[in-house]
């Protein structure tokens, strides 16, 4: 068996912002999107780990709909004995260790929470309910379509015990990770509202502009979403060698100024003891980078910088320009999570975990930071995506020169089917009924639906493809089908079938090879369907003189045919596989003598539950 795989190797502040803030809001073909644009002064206490927010949100409503009513998540009340999250985690059947039990143990110190004081809108004040972690508000005025309104709020917070993401005094020692920490405007898109619980899984957010100002301990380094606006008040690494830094503390805190223009979210870190490393990429963005002043993860996190820089270039050459001028990586949260221009990751790892970890976080940034699928409805897209471009990148910047980069995600969609736990892709994230389930569906099912797709379509066509859709798509909220249609207009070919099987059905890939027999010389093979799921069929013959040949039978749905895989090896392309036909049969004009073997899928690339028959020995 062997994979052929042919990939690319991997302005000034004001012009740069401003080429951020242009969004494709509305259209003439009738895209349109929410736009949001957060103002938020926040006063953090280090000491018992409690914040007050002032929140400006200004609105808009580029809907075609009258809204009467709107939704904010309070994410942090999840982590409070009793809530949907904790309940969740106690009884589903493989438990997440990282939850378990422990939300349900939490005292009153240790909970978070977010507590609405006030909530005006354009200075009228509103009625609103809390109902876990969604607030629910009636307006005092419906929101017509193409009208701004004006939201204030005030609000405190409780940072929690760090369980899942989120937190503090994490078991790495970094005193915050701060993602979900405020109040946050729910989607509303085509479909409606999606003001889901947060039990853990996965987010819809809406594109906006962020200014935050953030009081906190002078002692406190801080990293994460957005451009600094007064590095020569704060210090803290983010001035250069030499320069003064004119510190202006009040009440033993500095005031941190972000601005983030045209993202998803703003999270951040914060740790009194972070060691702060820069590295400007050439083309590229500032790379920042917050980990403990500890000698035992020193060396991994300064050998870490050049590989980031590594990651990036590949991604900008095989995805699309990374458009932000800032990137953090943070050590922080539970593992490794995605936010806006940065990730918190845990950082005592050895290497090459190290490295792997990034490199998912950095992909993130395309796949959901500027690609910004709902992920709590199609998680197999920002998951899947992000897992197949790294292990793409982790191939090449690692030089692990793997046949097939993506053999893990097959494996584990293999033990997936096996298991008979599989839910069909389009399972929205919090109706897994197994956690393991989610996981490898997400995951490496997602993974698999790229790769796989470069067999269906050629890997020329499927690198082009995500250029494309990057290119097309960026800055909006994409759905499964802008990427179907994107793959169909650079291949030529019809792939609906496609998009159905793998994520609408749990509908299984079996083809084998029935059998072999001479006919007037020549040798007629016969191949059979077993599974639901339609395929093309790549075919390679191996003689008994070592010389190997392909026969390509493209499916009939298809409409189309993509170009020779395999350079240097003669192709033969035959009929169509009309996909109703269990058994299809072609000939080979070579007697049956000759042949050692014939070989469905020669590249590995087709997910084919059973192997066993993809190769017949002819005696």
């Amino acid at each position: 068996m062997f994979v052929c795989f042919e990939f690319s190797s991997c302005s000034s502040q004001q012009a740069t912002l401003a080429a951020l803030k242009t969004k494709p809001e509305t259209s003439t073909n009738g895209y349109w999107q929410q736009h949001v644009a957060y103002y938020m002064d926040i006063d953090f206490h280090v000491e018992n780990y409690r914040y007050s927010g002032i929140q400006k949100l200004v609105y808009t409503n580029n809907s075609p709909d009258v809204l009467d009513k709107v939704f904010y998540h309070l994410y942090f009340n999840a982590f409070r004995p009793g809530s949907e999250m904790d309940v969740r985690s106690r009884t589903i059947s493989d438990t997440d260790p990282r939850v378990a039990d422990r939300i349900a143990k939490l005292d009153q110190h240790e909970i978070g929470y977010i507590k609405v004081k006030s909530l005006r809108q354009n200075g009228e004040p509103l009625t609103y309910v809390v109902a876990g972690t969604v607030l629910e508000v009636d307006l005092a005025r419906p929101i017509q379509p193409g009208e701004k309104v004006t939201f204030d709020m005030a609000f405190d917070g409780q940072v929690p015990v760090q369980i899942r993401r989120s937190g503090r005094n994490n078991k790495e020692g970094v005193a915050l990770s701060m993602t979900q920490w405020y109040p946050k405007i729910a989607e509303y898109d085509f479909e409606g509202w999606h003001a889901h619980p947060y039990i853990g899984r996965e987010f819809h957010q809406v594109w906006g502009d962020f200014e935050v100002k953030l009081s906190i301990d002078k002692n406190y380094t801080v990293g994460g979403t957005g451009y600094l606006q007064n590095a020569s008040e704060i210090g803290h690494g983010y001035e250069k060698d030499g320069e003064a830094v004119k510190q202006k503390v009040k009440d033993g805190k500095l005031t941190w100024h972000f601005v983030a223009p045209n993202v998803l979210d703003f999270a951040w870190g914060a740790d009194p003891d972070f060691v702060h490393d820069t590295l400007q990429m050439e083309h590229g963005p500032m790379l920042h980078f917050f980990y403990k002043n500890n000698p035992n993860i020193k060396d991994n996190w300064k050998s870490l910088q050049p590989k980031t820089v590594e990651t990036f270039e590949f991604f900008n050459k095989n995805i699309g320009k990374y458009p932000y001028k800032q990137y953090s990586v943070i050590q922080g949260g539970d593992g490794g999570m995605e936010y806006p221009m940065c990730t918190l990751i845990t950082g005592k790892r050895n290497f090459g975990s190290l490295v792997g970890v990034t490199v998912h976080e950095v992909a993130h940034s395309w796949f959901q930071h500027l690609l910004a699928t709902n992920e709590s409805k199609h998680e197999w897209m920002d998951e899947g995506f992000t897992t197949f471009i790294s292990y793409l990148c982790m191939n090449q910047i690692m030089e692990q020169d793997k046949d097939n980069p993506f053999e893990n995600a097959y494996n584990s969609y293999y033990r997936l089917v096996a298991s008979g736990k599989e839910q069909v892709q389009t399972t929205h994230a919090d109706r897994y009924e197994h956690n393991s389930a989610y996981g490898v569906s997400a995951y490496s099912k997602g993974a698999v639906f790229l790769a796989q797709l470069g067999y269906v379509i050629g890997q020329d066509n499927l690198m082009e493809t995500l250029r494309k859709y990057y290119e097309d798509f960026k800055f909006k909220h994409p759905t499964p089908n802008d990427m179907k249609r994107t793959a169909e207009k650079i291949s030529g070919m019809q792939l609906d079938w496609y998009l159905t099987d793998w994520t609408q059905t749990t509908n299984t890939i079996d083809y084998g090879v029935k059998g072999v027999s001479d006919e007037d010389g020549k040798t007629k093979v016969t191949l059979e369907r077993i599974g639901l799921m339609p395929m093309p069929q790549d075919i390679l013959v191996v003689y008994n003189d070592g010389t190997r040949e392909t026969f390509y039978a493209p499916l009939r749905m298809m409409r189309g045919e993509k170009e020779n895989p395999y350079q240097g090896i003669e192709r033969t392309v035959i009929e169509d596989w009309p996909w109703a036909f269990p058994t299809y049969e072609f000939t080979i004009d070579k007697p049956k003598s000759s042949i050692r073997a014939i070989v469905l899928d020669p590249s590995g690339l087709m997910a084919d539950i059973n192997q066993q028959n993809n190769v017949l020995e002819v005696k």
